[in-house]
């Protein structure tokens, strides 16, 4: 059996509230053909960048975090779906949840799937929760957490997850920022542009606040 394909990771990050139900570990690929307007990932839709590895790795990696989940985001997670497929598949194995975002139409990738595209449907099996849909400017969402737009769909796969609150109410949106000792600023989670500019606009002032 030849291994899988290599995974273009654009980021890694170990723990985050922001990325789905709970505490879970995120990575983020890189390329992404479907390039929605107003993407809030846009330097992910380029297939140059990202670091190459191995998905066997990226089981070890997320395993060694301790998270009881994983989420897999993009860029666009079913365009690299052969070695995503193997990385959900172990952390499922391990009794890890897999959420996946996807920019397809679900129906798109179940005709996929059944058309003979063996590496869509191995990512589909080893999901749990399924965001799937472009992202779209003109239907902002403010009623569901982690999505941007009222198009988008939560497809349940199995019921390893299947008690989660879809519901901004119960489970609101998270915004973490993260500010390294050299100054570099991270973001993760959504908001609608007024609110990502406002908060980083401050950022200089919280900066220098105590802890």
């Amino acid at each position: 059996m030849s291994e899988p394909p290599l995974v273009r990771v654009a980021r890694f990050l170990d723990r985050t509230t922001a990325e789905g139900p709970g505490e879970r570990t995120a990575i983020w690929v890189q390329g992404c053909t479907i390039r929605c307007a107003g993407c809030f990932n846009p330097h992910l839709f380029g297939v140059r960048g990202g670091v190459p590895t191995a998905p066997a790795e990226l089981v070890d990696r997320v395993l060694a975090t301790g998270t009881p989940g994983l989420t897999l985001l993009g860029g666009e997670p079913f365009e690299q779906a052969a070695g995503l497929a193997a990385v959900a598949a172990g952390v499922r194995q391990a009794g890890r949840s897999v959420m996946t975002f996807t920019g397809y139409e679900y129906d798109h990738l179940r005709e996929l799937a059944a058309q003979g595209h063996d590496d869509v449907a191995a990512l589909l099996d080893a999901t749990d929760l399924l965001v799937a849909g472009p992202f779209r400017q003109d239907l902002l969402d403010h009623e569901r957490p982690w999505v941007g737009s009222t198009n988008q769909q939560f497809i349940r796969l199995t019921n390893r997850i299947e008690d989660v609150p879809i519901d901004v109410a119960v489970t609101p949106d998270r915004i973490e920022v993260t500010i390294t000792a050299s100054g570099a600023v991270s973001v993760n989670g959504w908001a609608d542009t007024e609110t990502l500019d406002a908060l980083l606009a401050d950022l200089p002032t919280r900066r220098g606040r105590p802890a």
